[in-house]
Formats: structure tokens, C-alpha cells, sequence
């Protein structure tokens, strides 16, 4: 009986445990942190075919984060529409993809403090346009599950969205001639408007309608390993690391110069 009793015990601490694991747990105990990243997307994630490894601004805070948990990463590439349903399934422990933080997603999933703040705005053929009135009936491609897609629908509704699957299908057909623009985030399309052949036809006017907060997707509910990630991101900010990584991707020197206007913080 009192066998009985003691294995009983024993193994209701066991189940106990093992219940109260949480991904955090489970990341240390695998050595590894695999991250959810874009490929396609310059400077934020870039595939180099050759070598088979994805670099960028994105990637250069996952390798901080697994660093600071004292594992290694794994990258793994993941679409604007693929993102949530990914993290949620677990294939990936967390996403850093120029993912927007808003009130739709937050019902889905967990968001970091914000890493990266910018606007949304447009390529189109150089002084085509000088307004947002200038689009309202234009043919405007954007990628499909991404908030440019919902900001598009909500302030140019008369507007002809052509959907993609990533951006650089998307600028292969602004550079065809088949679009009057791209819209997106102004980073994503500096990036993408510096690899089009014929570049000098187009430009990034002075046309936005919205600004963006990029966050890092975290499980609903994994609140350890979400306090992980807000402390490294905002341990980065202040001892200068995030802004290293932010000048090495959109310095001076980079090939699409931006200015920092944001800090990393609790807000």
C-alpha cells in the first residue's frame, strides 16, 4: 500500500513537470532556436543560393536572441501569409519576418516590444505620383496575408490590388510594366527598388499611409520565453548592438540609407 503510494506520488510530480514545460524549456533542452525569417525580402532576409544560408537585419537578431538563450539557431524561411500558421503549428519557435504588430494578430499570437519602426509607402514610375489621390484607381500589387494588404483594402478601396506571394514577384511585375505600383513598407522596397534592372525609371515618393511596428512573433501564452526576448532586444538597445545591426543594414554605407528615428523599449 505503501509501494503503491509512493509511485503514485512519484509519478504525479513527473506528469506535474512535464505539464509546466513550456517552449522555452523545451528550446534549452534541444540546443537550438529555429526562427521563422524571410528569404526574399532585402535587407530584413536574403537568401544567398550559392551558399544556402539567409542573411539580413532580421536574421542578425535571431542570431542575438539564440546567443542570449545559449543556443544555436536555425533559420527557416516562411512567407508573409505563412507566418502565423507556422509559429502556431510549431515548426518554428518564433518569427522575425517583418511582421506588423496589430490587433487582428495579437488575438493569434504574442508580439515583442517593437525592434523596427516604418512607414508604408509605394514605388511607382518616377512623377507619376505626388499624392495618395494620385492612386486612388491605380493597379497596386502587394503580398497576400500581409497588413499592406489590409491597409490597402481599408484607404484606397477603389484601388486594383493585385496580390503575391513575396515582393520580388511583385517588382517583376511593376518592371514589366504590368503595375502602376508596389506598396509596402519603405525599407522592404528601398530594397527591393536597388536589384530592379531598370531602377532609374522608378522612385519612393514622399506618400504614406501608415506607420509600421515590426514585433517578433511569440507563441499565445509563452510568457517566459517572451520575457527572453523583450530583455535581450532591449539589452541590445542599450549597450548600442541594435543600432549596429540597424547601421549595418541602413547606414551611411548600406545600399538603402535610412535614418533611425526609433529606440527599442517597453512601449
Amino acid at each position: 500500500m505503501k509501494l503503491k503510494f509512493l509511485l503514485s506520488t512519484v509519478l504525479g510530480v513527473v506528469l506535474l513537470g512535464s505539464a509546466f514545460a513550456d517552449d522555452l524549456d523545451e528550446i534549452k533542452k534541444r540546443g537550438t532556436l529555429i526562427v521563422g525569417v524571410k528569404d526574399s525580402t532585402p535587407p530584413f532576409g536574403m537568401r544567398n543560393h550559392k551558399a544556402q544560408t539567409i542573411s539580413g537585419y532580421d536574421v542578425d537578431f535571431a542570431i542575438a536572441i539564440a546567443k542570449q538563450l545559449g543556443v544555436k539557431v536555425v533559420v527557416k524561411e516562411v512567407e508573409s501569409a505563412q507566418r502565423i500558421p507556422k509559429l502556431q503549428a510549431k515548426e518554428v519557435d518564433l518569427v522575425i519576418a517583418t511582421m506588423t504588430k496589430n490587433a487582428e494578430r495579437e488575438k493569434q499570437i504574442d508580439f515583442s516590444y517593437g525592434y523596427f519602426v516604418t512607414w508604408q509607402k509605394f514605388v511607382t514610375p518616377k512623377g507619376k505620383v505626388n499624392a495618395v489621390e494620385d492612386l486612388a484607381h491605380a493597379k497596386i500589387g502587394t503580398v497576400t496575408g500581409s497588413t499592406s494588404e489590409r491597409n490597402l483594402r481599408r484607404d484606397l478601396r477603389e484601388a486594383d490590388l493585385v496580390l503575391f506571394a513575396d515582393y520580388k514577384q511583385a517588382f517583376n511585375a511593376l518592371s514589366k510594366g504590368e503595375l502602376d505600383a508596389v506598396s509596402t513598407e519603405e525599407p522592404i522596397l528601398a530594397g527591393r527598388l536597388a536589384k530592379m534592372p531598370n531602377k532609374d525609371e522608378f522612385e519612393i515618393p514622399d506618400v504614406s499611409i501608415s506607420v509600421e511596428v515590426y514585433g517578433i512573433g511569440v507563441r499565445k501564452g509563452e510568457k517566459r520565453l517572451l520575457n527572453e526576448v523583450n530583455k535581450t532586444i532591449v539589452g541590445m538597445e542599450e549597450s548600442g548592438e541594435a543600432e549596429k545591426i540597424f547601421d549595418r543594414w541602413f547606414g551611411p554605407s548600406s545600399q538603402m540609407p535610412l535614418l533611425r528615428t526609433f529606440k527599442i523599449g517597453a512601449k
